[in-house]
């Protein structure tokens, strides 16, 4: 696994071992950062579910200002911190290991706002609708949300949230979401 684009270009990528974290391909990261293009640079990301953190240093490495990687997972969290230092992105990174329902209790004290959201949790776990409506102060006015999940399987998200995207990878599955808010006002 490598960092696909950007400053980081071609470096190597270190994954947690075991069953438990399913890194997102680089095909699939490639697609998604075409997709999202200008607007990873300068982005505040917040990657719940992180695993590897792929996701997060690949929009560090494009020119994301910062990140906050969360995974409850120890080995994820070791790999997200032997990443981090292996790219020089310690100082553009928070790495917290805990559930997600703390993580975005904290970040939600602390007046914290995202202009990407990458969620890519079990494929098991679809019903992602108290999960994103958790999110939704922390989004920026213009922030999206982009879910990883089964291809044919879309997870259920609060309906606060629009989707913009989806796209098939063989298996994995993209989805991308902004607040209704926005695609309301942009049609009047």
């Amino acid at each position: 696994m490598r960092i696909i684009a950007g400053t980081a270009r071609s470096r190597t990528l270190q994954a947690p071992k075991g069953m438990d974290t399913r890194p997102t391909l680089d095909r699939v990261r490639e697609n998604l950062f075409n997709i999202l293009g200008h607007s990873v640079y300068d982005a505040r990301v917040l990657d719940l579910f992180a695993g590897s953190g792929a996701l997060s240093f690949e929009a560090l490495s494009r020119g994301a200002s910062m990140a906050v990687l969360v995974d409850k997972a120890r080995p994820a969290h070791l790999c997200q911190r032997q990443n981090a230092e292996s790219l020089g992105f310690t100082d553009r990174c928070r790495i917290l290991l805990c559930p997600w329902e703390r993580a975005v209790d904290t970040l939600q004290r602390e007046g914290a706002r995202f202009d990407l959201v990458f969620l890519d949790p079990p494929y098991a776990m679809t019903d992602l609708t108290e999960v994103t409506a958790a999110l939704l102060p922390l989004l920026a006015e213009d922030g999206q949300v982009i879910v990883e999940h089964e291809a044919n399987k879309p997870s259920r998200v609060t309906p606060e949230l629009a989707l913009t995207d989806t796209r098939k990878y063989g298996y994995a599955g993209l989805s991308i979401y902004r607040p209704q808010t926005l695609n309301s006002s942009a049609a009047e």
